[in-house]
Parts: structure tokens; C-alpha cells; sequence
């Protein structure tokens, strides 16, 4: 694939990734009452941030693409899954969608679960041909839940 075509696939995971949050936090509360979506939206809210703190300064990415300056991040929630801002993503927002269910709201969240787990697969490609030991650290660790998946 050549770089330029690297770059539009990056960008459109990531604008559906982005639309899919605009949508769910536009389509009902972002405040939920019950507390299984409350114990969700916490969860991930903490994920996010320990991941977010174990990252070294100005490397936060939103786009797949690996920069120049990247450094392969083992520790941390790194430690137990691959991608824990993508799980701290979904667990947030299936809070919302938990607390206000419907149609819209779930269809949107499956879409978001699928281009998730498309983008992940786009940057551990990336990662491998980057990081010579990402391999290793690929065989003990999983990607998104730890010990399962």
C-alpha cells in the first residue's frame, strides 16, 4: 500500500471512529442514572487516563500511523492489553449506549466496535513492521480485555 494510501485509511477509520463518538454523545445523556453504566463510563474514564498518563509526552495519536519519534509503550495498562485507549473508548461508551438503549444508539456502537478493532488491526500491522519485538510483546499480551481477548 503506498503512503499516500496508508494516510486516507488512517483518516477514515479515524473520522468513523470520531463520528460514531459525535453520534452516541449527541443521541441521548452523557450523564447516566443506573450504575452498571455509571461503573462502565468510570472504568473506562480511568483506563483512559492511566493509559494517557503512561504515554510519553506529545506522542498521542489519534491517527494508527506510527511516528518517527514512537517508542513501543510495554508498560502500564500496556502491560495487560495492546490498545487500552481503545478499550477505555468502548467501555465509555457502551455505558452510554447501556443506559440508553435503542436501535440508533447500539447500531452506531456495533459500528464503532467494528472500525475499533479494524483500526487496531491496521496498527499492529504497523507496529510489527516497526518494533522488532512488537511480535513478542503481541504473544503476551491481549489486545483489548485482559486475559480473554
Amino acid at each position: 500500500m503506498t503512503q499516500e494510501a496508508n494516510r486516507v485509511k488512517s483518516s477514515l477509520l479515524v473520522g468513523i471512529q470520531f463520528g460514531c463518538l459525535g453520534l452516541l454523545f449527541f443521541t441521548g445523556p452523557l450523564l447516566p442514572a443506573g450504575l452498571a453504566a455509571q461503573a462502565l463510563m468510570v472504568l473506562g474514564l480511568s483506563m483512559g487516563a492511566w493509559a494517557l498518563a503512561t504515554m510519553p509526552l506529545g506522542t498521542l495519536n489519534a491517527l494508527p500511523d506510527v511516528r518517527a519519534e514512537a517508542t513501543l509503550v510495554t508498560r502500564g495498562p500496556y502491560r495487560y492489553v495492546r490498545h487500552p485507549m481503545y478499550t477505555a473508548v468502548l467501555l465509555l461508551t457502551l455505558g452510554l449506549v447501556l443506559e440508553h438503549p435503542s436501535l440508533v444508539r447500539i447500531t452506531i456502537w456495533l459500528v464503532l466496535v467494528i472500525d475499533l478493532w479494524m483500526k487496531l488491526t491496521y496498527e499492529e500491522e504497523l507496529l510489527a513492521r516497526r518494533f522488532a519485538d512488537y511480535s513478542g510483546y503481541r504473544a503476551g499480551t491481549k489486545r483489548l480485555i485482559p486475559f480473554l481477548l
